[in-house]
């Protein structure tokens, strides 16, 4: 007589089931499936959980089943509940995910669109950019044979984002296998690839990896995944950082064809701004201009002294329309990110270099915010409008800079009178009132690296700092401002730009800090840029600038993106918002359509959806943002340390710029690179951390080295592909620091013997 299939939902009968009657009911299981569950639903006690672990065992051998105990699943098919990690988008512009945890024997791990019918659910498609991870429901497309991807998703919830890929550099060996080279230098330790675990890899490719252990006692070992290209073959460095950080730098065939299909802008339902006299001051090797700018004195005799200063911004909104395959590209990638060797950017080049760049000579759509300013710099009024301006010069900062200073090239000398002068005054007047707003003034030089030909460091400098440079960024400030201020007057929504004051105890830590120093800072609870101005500049032109300079901002903040108003702590400003950048970040063009809607200014404006979701929309953007300057930091770092790979055993001027219980951090007087010396490795003495002091100290002589102090180093090992440069000290430590550290004198090992 046949053996009748059970239905686990109803009480189960004495016996053991059969193998097919297990593959069913795994492979039908509507949750997660062990061999517990398994027991409980056919009822296997005793004796009879031999047999029944038999049978899942041949199961799995005969390749119906995958897992383990604890989860069992029909092999090649998604378990009905899985961490999955965003990937890409579609042509549709859904999010695509992939399972973190898939066989390699299984084949290629299966994509999953993500579905967000489930409003209960508190993760929303904003939430959510490449390298996120988020558990979720997983349902097969049964009904669509030819489904790509077969597989929907709904998200349960976010899960805290993966540190760093397993990502490194194969070396190979002439008998097979090799070993992976690190690329994080907080993990400087190879992993050795057994022969036949290279998946194709050849040497110097970045790869995925994950880590094998065969043993409680055996060493692990690393298998390849996937080759991703060589950095040093493409000349591309930066390669290791957009995959370590999961940048999407191609963009999917349907968001390069929409943008291709999109036509230049009208002037219907525009202000004519063409005959204005507008200049764009960037960069001498920038190939986008986003922002220009113009400045004339107020014929207002009300306001004399005064002047109205315009700022046109591409109208990025006029292209890129809530909910296309470009808005939602732009919003999964949140920014630009910059590299020395190349640009990831938010929008295709059809848009940033194109349709959305405020060319020389050439009509372009913009959104331009007309600001009237009296005699002493403060703003009267401003107002928006949507209009078409056609820029009056390309200048660099450095060709802006030698007209002002009276030494105008042939372009500037015909555009002084009616354009540079003009902005000029306007500038020095605007520049009189924020002295007096006073925001945090640091002293931070930009380190810039030079590639020769074939993209490799050929030499790092630190540019000028140029009053051309701080009139664009004034303006620009202004006119971020005028943004909010403009959409909370409408009440409409603002995605602001915060900067919260510093917190307590990092406050704290700064007055013990700077009361070695001889310097105060006021102890109140409304402390204001102001007072840390005073600390700079009482810094100012002594040997502990720079280190001043560095524990001031350590103690600040992080900006970031929120729908709710918290102020600018930096730039002492009640309201900021950013307004001036649309092509390179994705905030900026939330704020125009914002503005657009609120004020009636044609199409593209806020969607009703995005005003609900601004929130999540901030979280994701500010997210993305701090990928992004991790990702150029770290690759500045690698192509520094390439740089300098064939001068260890050179000697350096150096300054310490972090110190911790292990050793010193030093950064190079003449690159800016940065690199370590281990504690353990400075001669004469055991150095023990004073954290108040923010130094090491010598437990026997009372030697310190102290953040922000000039010493002397070796170079002795470099590690390119991680950024890792490793020193030796040279210089002996000062003395002095123990005798007036409180922590110091009370250590038991500092007391006299």
């Amino acid at each position: 007589m046949a053996r009748q299939t059970r239905d686990p939902r109803k009480k189960p009968t004495s016996g053991l089931p059969s193998k097919d009657e297990l593959f069913k009911f795994i492979a039908g299981a509507s949750g997660k499936v062990g061999r517990r569950e398994v027991a409980r639903a056919f009822n296997v006690r005793g004796s009879d959980r031999v047999h029944l672990k038999r049978m899942l065992a041949e199961l799995t051998a005969e390749g119906r089943l995958s897992g383990n105990r604890k989860a069992l699943r029909r092999k090649g098919v998604l378990p009905p509940v899985a961490v999955l990690e965003v990937v890409a988008r579609d042509a549709d512009g859904e999010l695509i995910a992939e399972p973190v945890a898939w066989p390699e024997e299984e084949g290629a791990r299966p994509r999953v669109r993500l579905s967000f019918l489930d409003r209960q659910h508190s993760v929303s498609p904003s939430d959510l950019g490449a390298g996120d991870r988020v558990l979720a429901r997983i349902a097969r497309i049964e009904d669509e044979t030819d489904a790509e991807p077969p597989y929907a998703a709904e998200p349960i919830r976010k899960l805290p984002r993966e540190k760093r890929r397993l990502l490194g550099i194969f070396r190979s060996n002439r008998r097979g296998g090799g070993r992976i080279q690190p690329i994080d230098r907080k993990e400087l330790r190879e992993w050795p690839v057994a022969a036949g675990s290279e998946a194709g890899a050849r040497e110097g490719d970045l790869v995925r990896f994950d880590i094998l252990t065969r043993g409680r006692l055996a060493v692990p070992e690393a298998r390849v995944l996937e080759s991703l290209g060589n950095p040093d073959d493409q000349r591309q460095i930066s390669l290791i950082a957009v995959h370590a950080h999961g940048l999407p730098d191609t963009f999917p065939d349907a968001v390069l064809q929409e943008a291709q299909a999109l036509k230049p802008a009208r002037l219907e339902g525009r202000v004519d701004l063409r005959a204005t006299p507008f200049v764009t001051i960037d960069p001498a090797d920038a190939r986008d201009h986003d922002d220009a700018v113009h400045a004339e004195a107020d014929p207002d005799p009300a306001n004399a002294g005064g002047f109205i200063v315009t700022v046109a911004i591409a109208d990025v909104a006029e292209y890129v329309r809530p909910a296309s395959r470009l808005d939602r590209e732009a919003q999964l990638r949140g920014n630009s990110v910059y590299f020395p060797d190349r640009v990831v950017p938010m929008l295709p080049e059809r848009l940033s270099n194109d349709l959305c760049s405020l060319r020389e000579g050439e009509d372009r759509p913009c959104l331009a915010v007309r600001m009237v300013f009296d005699r002493r710099g403060t703003k009267r009024k401003h107002t928006f409008l949507r209009a078409m301006m056609r820029s009056a010069a390309k200048l660099s900062y450095q060709e802006a800079q030698a007209a002002f200073d009276g030494q105008p090239s042939g372009k500037c000398a015909a555009l002084m009178e009616r354009a540079l002068l003009p902005l000029w005054h306007a500038y020095r007047v605007l520049a009189d009132a924020r002295e007096r707003r006073a925001p945090l003034d640091l002293d931070l030089p930009e380190r810039r690296i030079l590639l020769d030909a074939d993209g490799r460091a050929e030499r790092v400098v630190t540019p000028e700092r140029l009053a051309a440079h701080r009139l664009i960024e004034e303006f620009m400030i202004q006119a971020n401002v005028a943004a909010a201020e403009m959409l909370e007057s409408k009440r409409a929504p603002v995605l602001y730009r915060l900067h919260e004051p510093p917190a307590k105890e990092k406050l704290a830590a700064l007055r013990d800090f700077l009361a070695t120093l001889n310097l105060r800072l006021p102890n109140t609870a409304s402390l204001k840029p102001v007072h840390f101005n005073r600390i700079l500049a009482a810094a100012k032109s002594t040997p502990i600038a720079d280190l001043v300079n560095e524990v001031v901002l350590r103690t600040q903040a992080q900006a970031e993106y929120a729908a709710e108003n918290k102020g600018h702590f930096g730039l002492n400003l009640g309201r900021y918002a950013h307004f001036t950048s649309p092509i390179r970040r994705y905030a900026d063009l939330l704020v125009h359509r914002s503005l657009i809607a609120a004020l009636g200014l044609g199409a593209g404006g806020l969607a009703p959806d995005e005003a609900g979701r601004l929130a999540g929309l901030a979280r994701a953007i500010s997210e993305a943002e701090r990928r992004a300057l991790a990702a150029e930091r770290e690759t500045v770092d690698r192509l520094i340390a390439a740089y300098l790979a064939d001068r260890v055993g050179a000697e350096f001027a150096a300054r310490v710029s972090g110190v911790t219980r292990s050793g010193l951090f030093v950064r190079l007087a003449d690159t800016g690179a940065d690199g370590f010396v281990p504690a353990s490795s400075i001669a004469g003495d055991f150095y023990v951390h004073v954290e108040e002091s923010h130094a090491l100290v010598g437990r026997r002589t009372g030697l310190s080295f102290q953040l922000g102090d000039s010493v002397e180093v070796r170079l002795v090992e470099v590690l390119p592909s991680a950024g890792a440069l490793r020193f030796e000290m040279l210089s002996k430590g000062r003395t002095g620091l123990a005798a007036r550290s409180k922590a110091w004198r009370g250590r038991t090992g500092a007391r006299r013997r």
